[in-house]
């Protein structure tokens, strides 16, 4: 079934003060003022050398025959819905993760140039379902790993809840589908991850480099099932019930491994040269 989100009125202000949307408080006056934020204010977020914009989508800009991606790739504009949830929660991850959508951008048009505007190749899917539910999993202690390869989350996050909470495991959340998702009270949430394996001292900034630079180079998001599943839920602060170990033996977020499954190695992180490609007013061919 189609998620529908609540209306601006009648959200309840405690999903702001829970994970994943506490996370984005430099936006708090859009998510929670009074009133939708305009695309002007929403481009005023922009740093100045930037080579993107949100616009209105009207009726008029669609009847430039250009596909989405076609629309940011060749004249950098992000067509927006007003006064809709799912395209702020996408304008605010354009404003966080540039590089991300950059390297998104890029990959869906080699995909164009190869299969057209109608049809959808295996990687499109996968860069689709990580545009709209993907995250970012940095993890320090390959112990961790093999639990998530296992779907073992009771081990995963009951038994190495500590790991969550020092930062052995963590997470960025980079589908704009997961926010607008959180705005239900105790929907359970389940990302589609690129796992990291890190050094200690490596931060989450350079992960997400590692991701943008490896799918720029199409070494990932060439089929869905790359994609990991991650229950969110069951982190510490992401849902109420998740104190109680009860929660984590039977909850509906959590799934067994289906048989046959497997998953690509993780990147791995370790000493890092920033990439040229991905600074703040890099530009598309």
């Amino acid at each position: 079934m189609r998620y529908v989100a609540p209306a601006r009125e009648a959200i309840d202000s405690v999903v702001f003060s829970r994970a994943p949307l506490n996370g984005w408080c430099d936006y708090a006056e859009w998510l929670q003022g009074p009133r939708w934020p305009s695309i002007d204010e929403l481009n005023t977020r922009w740093s100045a050398d930037t080579g993107e914009r949100f616009v209105a989508q009207t009726r008029e800009l669609l009847e430039d025959g250009l596909h989405y991606e076609e629309r940011i790739a060749t004249r950098g504009l992000i067509a927006t819905r007003e006064a809709n949830w799912h395209d702020l929660f996408n304008a605010m991850i354009w404003l966080r993760y540039p590089q991300l959508k950059r390297a998104l951008n890029r990959q869906q048009m080699a995909e164009i140039a190869q299969v057209g505007r109608r049809e959808r190749s295996r990687p499109q899917y996968a860069q689709t379902h990580f545009d709209e539910a993907g995250v970012i999993v940095i993890v320090k202690d390959p112990a961790l790993l093999e639990l998530w390869d296992r779907h073992d989350w009771y081990e995963l996050f009951w038994r190495r809840r500590d790991a969550w909470v020092d930062g052995t495991i963590a997470v960025e959340v980079f589908g704009h589908a997961l926010l607008e998702h959180a705005l239900t009270p105790g929907k359970l949430l389940v990302g589609k991850a690129l796992a990291v394996m890190a050094e200690q001292g490596a931060d989450s900034a350079q992960a997400v480099v590692s991701c943008a630079d490896a799918i720029v180079e199409g070494c990932r998001l060439r089929d869905p099932l790359e994609l990991r599943p991650l229950p969110l839920s069951g982190i510490p602060g992401w849902h109420a019930s998740n104190e109680e170990e009860a929660f984590h033996r039977d909850a509906a977020c959590y799934q067994p491994l289906r048989e046959g499954r497997r998953y690509p190695a993780p990147l791995r992180l370790a000493s890092f040269i920033p990439s040229p490609l991905w600074g703040e007013g890099a530009h598309r061919s």
